[in-house]
C-alpha cells in the first residue's frame, strides 16, 4: 500500500499545456465522429435517407478511450490514422458539390487539429517527464 502511495507521490505534476493538448485531441476526435455521422446520415448523404459511409465513424470511436486514459501509444497511432480522414476530406473538398465541399473542409480542419494536438501531446509529455526525471536524478 505504501509503495503505490510513494509512486503516486513521485509522479510529476500534470503540465497544463499537456492537458490542453489532450483536450484538443479529444475534442477534435469527437468533432470528427459527429461530423462523419451527421454528414453521411443527414447533412449531405450520397443517397437520400443516409449512406453506409457513416460507418467511417466507427474506427474513430476506437481510440477515444485510449486518449482519455492518457495512453501514449494511442496518441502516436491516431496521429498516423488521421491522415486517412484528411485524405478523404481533401478528395471530397475537390470533387463534391456544396454542402459536401464545406463539410469536407471542416473535416480537413478537424484532422489538422487532431494531428497537431497528438503530435504536441507526445512531444510535450516526453519533455515534461524527462525534465522531472532529470531533476529527480540530480537530487
Amino acid at each position: 500500500m505504501t509503495s503505490s502511495f510513494a509512486t503516486a507521490a513521485a509522479a510529476p505534476a500534470p503540465d497544463p499545456t499537456v492537458a490542453a493538448t489532450r483536450w484538443l485531441a479529444v475534442g477534435s476526435l469527437l468533432g470528427l465522429i459527429v461530423l462523419s455521422l451527421a454528414w453521411e446520415l443527414w447533412l449531405a448523404p450520397l443517397r437520400p435517407g443516409g449512406s453506409w459511409l457513416a460507418l467511417k465513424a466507427l474506427p474513430l470511436a476506437l481510440p477515444l478511450a485510449g486518449l482519455l486514459k492518457h495512453r501514449m501509444y494511442t496518441y502516436r497511432w491516431v496521429s498516423l490514422v488521421v491522415w486517412l480522414y484528411f485524405t478523404e476530406g481533401v478528395v471530397r473538398a475537390w470533387s463534391d458539390a456544396p454542402p459536401g465541399r464545406w463539410l469536407a473542409c471542416a473535416e480537413i480542419v478537424l484532422c489538422l487539429g487532431l494531428f497537431t494536438a497528438c503530435a504536441l501531446h507526445v512531444r510535450l509529455r516526453q519533455r515534461h517527464v524527462r525534465a522531472h526525471t532529470g531533476a529527480a536524478a540530480s537530487h
